[in-house]
């Protein structure tokens, strides 16, 4: 059975850094498409960043977000930087079972329980 722990969330100021951690077991990452969202409350939930061969990511974080992972610890993770107050959501961990990294929520196939990320101006 698959399961994604995230880590790393919490409350920091305008303009500084966090590290997210999505540590999987059940099923090894190395060649599957992998991502992070976000959701604030009433909206819906909204890609962030992706990673396979390549990577790939929502404009609004272009330059300032890095998704990486690591084969050997199982692990993704997302750096911040430069966080803005908008940026603040939970912040949700998912592996999709194919090839194509999709920017639609319901296209992937397991879920993370979230870790909350605030930004405070």
């Amino acid at each position: 059975q698959v399961q994604l722990v995230e880590s790393g969330g919490g409350l920091v100021q305008a303009g500084g850094s966090l590290r997210l951690s999505c540590a999987a077991s059940g099923r090894t990452i190395r060649s599957e498409p992998m991502a992070w969202f976000r959701q604030v409350p009433g909206k819906e939930r909204e890609f962030v960043a992706g990673i396979r061969d390549g990577t790939v990511y929502r404009n609004s974080v272009k330059g300032r977000f890095t998704i990486s992972r690591d084969n050997a610890e199982n692990t993704v993770y997302l750096q911040m930087n430069s966080l803005k107050t908008e940026d603040t959501a939970a912040y949700y961990c998912a592996l999709r079972t194919g090839v194509a990294i999709r920017p639609v929520a319901s296209d992937w196939d397991y879920w993370g329980q979230g870790t909350q990320v605030t930004v405070s101006s």
